[in-house]
């Protein structure tokens, strides 16, 4: 399950993770597909309910929402999406995000107070309990992204999971503009809108608490598996975003999964629905209550991961579910 842990990772934390910088140099696999393959990826995408879009409106009883599905960091792509929207959030009553100012600063508090949350601060180091050969490449990739090796070896191995699932291309000059949300809460903060979360600030810290410490050491040895691929994986992942096509992303890593080693397609199968519903669907459950509280009180626009629309847990569904009328959102086209 770990490899499948990480491709998961991979996906899930690119769409609520890094955007593409000019200087990635990889290549869009989709394109390095055969036509065949093509196919079976689109055809699992098209089974979902709502698998394309990324902008969408929502109404239920003189009620309004504008749903916005994100990629969370920096490319010049956000521009005309922004633009379009931030009329729509000055005039809605409240922006709600997955963690807004409040809960970054309460999760830097939480990091300040208690280390331990991100780093290994009693008994051995990633340096002492990964083999040597895993060691060296580790340190080599987080090099590679700017960290030196003293401070890797303190990372929790979920931490340097996540790290090395973004390519080092995307790390470079983090103080740049920002992505989609964080564009979306400046926009707010500007207009003087409210922002609310839609969960609790130590969300990631429960969604990684259920793996063991085997688990967890794992997924850093099959992350590194994919480093060869690290910014294919991240121009693939970006142009399927700004294509409409998030919920190929997902299919994208089911397919990369069936490749790895000692696994049946069927566990795979298995193990990916698990993923989903870890990563995803216990979150949008979660999210609903929340998104329909805040729009009773008046129009809202709600941004969150790309991932989070489709499926049948997915938002759009089970919003649809409690009788919100569902449309896709013209925007302008993206350069």
């Amino acid at each position: 399950m770990t490899r499948l842990i990480a491709l998961a990772l991979t996906a899930a934390f690119t769409l609520a993770g890094a955007g593409v910088r000019a200087d990635c140099a990889g290549v869009n696999l989709m394109d390095q597909m055969m036509p065949g393959e093509r196919a079976a990826i689109g055809a699992r995408a098209d089974a979902v309910p709502w698998p394309r879009g990324n902008f969408w409106t929502a109404e239920r009883q003189g009620q309004s929402m504008i749903l916005a599905g994100t990629y969370h960091m920096d490319d010049p792509r956000h521009d005309p999406v922004v633009a379009a929207l931030a009329p729509r959030i000055e005039a809605a009553d409240a922006l709600l995000v997955e963690a807004g100012p409040d809960e970054e600063a309460a999760l830097l508090r939480a990091m300040g107070e208690n280390p331990s949350l991100m780093f290994i601060t009693e008994g051995p180091s990633l340096l002492e309990r990964l083999p040597r050969d895993t060691w060296r490449r580790l340190s080599e990739a987080l090099e590679a992204r700017g960290i030196p090796s003293i401070m890797a070896a303190k990372f929790q191995p979920w931490y340097a999971t996540v790290v090395l699932a973004i390519p080092p291309c995307q790390l470079a000059d983090q103080q740049l503009p920002k992505g989609l949300d964080g564009r979306l809460i400046d926009a707010a903060q500007a207009a003087g809108v409210p922002i609310r979360a839609l969960e609790a600030y130590d969300t990631i810290f429960s969604i990684f608490g259920s793996l063991t410490d085997d688990q967890s050491l794992a997924m850093i040895e099959s992350t590194l598996a994919l480093e060869g691929q690290s910014e294919d994986f991240a121009v693939t992942l970006a142009e399927l975003y700004f294509q409409g096509d998030s919920r190929l992303i997902w299919e994208l890593t089911r397919l990369y999964a069936y490749d790895q080693p000692g696994y049946t397609r069927e566990e795979i199968d298995a193990e990916m629905a698990m993923m989903e519903e870890i990563l995803m669907t216990r979150r949008n459950r979660a999210w609903i209550p929340v998104i329909e509280e805040a729009a009773a009180a008046g129009p809202v626009v709600v941004a969150f991961g790309a991932l989070h629309l489709s499926g049948e847990a997915g938002v759009l569904n089970l919003l649809a579910a409690n009788g919100w009328q569902i449309r896709e959102m013209p925007m302008p086209a993206v350069p």
